[in-house]
This record gives C-alpha cells, sequence and structure tokens, in this order.
C-alpha cells in the first residue's frame, strides 16, 4: 500500500507540470518539483525507523542537496541561451551529478 500511494504522489507531480506547463502561468510548473512529496516519505521512514538525530542530519543532508541543484537550475538558465534543448539538460544534469558526487564525499568527510 505504500508503494501505491507513493507511486501515486508522482503521478499527481507529474500531471500537475503538464498541465501547468500549458497554461499562462507555465513557470508554476518549476515549483512543482520542489514540493517536498519525496523529503514527506524520506522523512517519515527516517523519522520511524531511525533516532531523532538522524533524521535531523537527513534535514540537514537536505538543506546541503539544495547546492547541486542550484548549480543545475543556473547551468539550464545560462546553456538555454547558447546550445540546443538537448545538450543544455544533459551539461546541466551531468554538472548535477559532479555537484551531488562532491557533497556525498564531503559529507561523508565532514560528517
Amino acid at each position: 500500500m505504500s508503494l501505491i500511494l507513493k507511486c501515486i504522489m508522482g503521478v499527481i507531480a507529474v500531471l500537475l507540470i503538464a498541465l501547468l506547463s500549458k497554461s499562462k502561468s507555465f513557470y508554476i510548473a518549476g515549483l512543482i518539483p520542489l514540493f517536498p512529496t519525496f523529503a514527506l516519505i524520506a522523512h517519515y521512514i527516517v523519522g520511524t525507523e531511525r533516532s531523532l538525530n538522524d533524521l535531523r542530519a537527513t534535514a540537514l543532508f537536505g538543506i546541503f542537496s539544495l547546492i547541486p541543484y542550484a548549480i543545475y537550475l543556473l547551468a539550464v538558465y545560462w546553456l538555454s541561451i547558447k546550445t540546443t534543448l538537448a545538450i543544455t539538460l544533459i551539461t546541466a544534469t551531468l554538472l548535477w551529478l559532479i555537484a551531488a558526487i562532491i557533497l556525498l564525499c564531503f559529507w561523508q568527510y565532514f560528517h
């Protein structure tokens, strides 16, 4: 049942993005992925299966995880006027991946 609920939440998010991207307020589609759907799931699972300190560490890591996302968004913003859509998205995704790997390495070393 838990897996079905997660799938339904994902479908709703994708539908909202698709509908909003066709509206005159298309930019709101960029806000939907930031709704903490998966964070709620992760925090619930960590909060029920681990300690309060582990939940706090998960939340803190979530704050730092905004850095790779910001790098992705900046790359899309900057590259979108310089390259094709495919190259923009591939490059931005690779930059996100590199930033995420660096974040994980720093987190494991310092935390």
